[in-house]
């Protein structure tokens, strides 16, 4: 492989893509302790897709949210490759609900192709539940921390990103839909995908520049290191402020993204 400063955009999707790349549950085993896993929408059934919990960061109890993929055939299939359902987003927000309730920070891990475009899905409320979650996320009065691990695509990926802090690991890509999906509706040809990612800043060092996320991770072996002291120095940052100074800076930070400034 070619060294990472020179990778095209294309290939950092590929790479975000990969099967067996670290994944929530990696994440969640190696910077938090004593996890516990909640279940459930309390409406309808339990998404595999969405993963969430309670844990502790350095003592600290946190709320921690995430897309579920797999790591293998067996595990793609069962999480529905990290598409989630309604009911994944409503848990979502259960859970952030919850942990404002009781004053835990959210983290929350992105990974996934988009939300499950299936009928089932769409006639289960699937647009209202992504625009609840947004919405919920945006006045959220803890801190919200974001971390874009692998693929972040749509409105799937935004429902859990609307956070104080947004980061993402360098070969993790971020966009409005993928660059076949791009492709497909900007030339009628999903074969011009490498083309589509090259146009569509979607990676890291891209969005960084721009101003859409705050900062990030390198990979490699320092990775999960580093990603400790991300997360330590931003809930002591953001811990420091007030619950109102909480929505409305966060409130600020994505108005200035809306209005195209760094």
């Amino acid at each position: 492989m070619r060294k990472q400063e020179i990778l095209t955009p294309y290939e950092r999707v590929l790479i975000a893509r990969k099967i067996g790349r670290n994944g929530i549950m990696d994440y969640i085993s190696a910077l938090f302790d004593d996890f516990l896993e909640l279940h459930g929408d309390r409406l309808f059934r339990d998404d595999p897709a969405i993963i969430g919990g309670i844990a502790t960061f350095h003592g600290t109890p946190v709320t921690v949210v995430g897309h579920r993929k797999g790591k293998n055939t067996e595990e793609n299939i069962a999480c529905n490759f990290g598409m989630a359902s309604p009911e994944g987003y409503r848990k979502a927000v259960r859970l952030m609900e919850q942990a404002e309730k009781f004053s835990r920070p959210v983290i929350t891990f992105i990974d996934t192709p988009g939300a499950y475009p299936g009928t089932e899905a769409e006639a289960n409320g699937q647009s209202n539940a992504i625009a609840e979650s947004i919405a919920f996320m945006s006045r959220l009065k803890v801190p919200t921390i974001a971390v874009v691990t692998g693929e972040g695509s749509s409105g799937g990926a935004l429902a859990i990103a609307v956070a104080d802090s947004v980061w993402m690991l360098e070969n993790a890509v971020y966009s409005i839909l993928s660059p076949e999906g791009f492709a497909s509706i900007m030339w009628k040809d999903a074969k011009r995908a490498e083309e589509a990612a090259a146009i569509m800043k979607l990676t890291a060092g891209e969005l960084k520049e721009l101003g859409l996320v705050d900062g990030v991770i390198p990979e490699g072996k320092n990775c999960i290191k580093y990603m400790d002291r991300v997360l330590s120095a931003e809930l002591t940052r953001l811990g420091r402020m007030s619950k109102n100074a909480l929505v409305s800076s966060r409130y600020e930070k994505f108005r200035t993204i809306d209005q195209g400034k760094k």
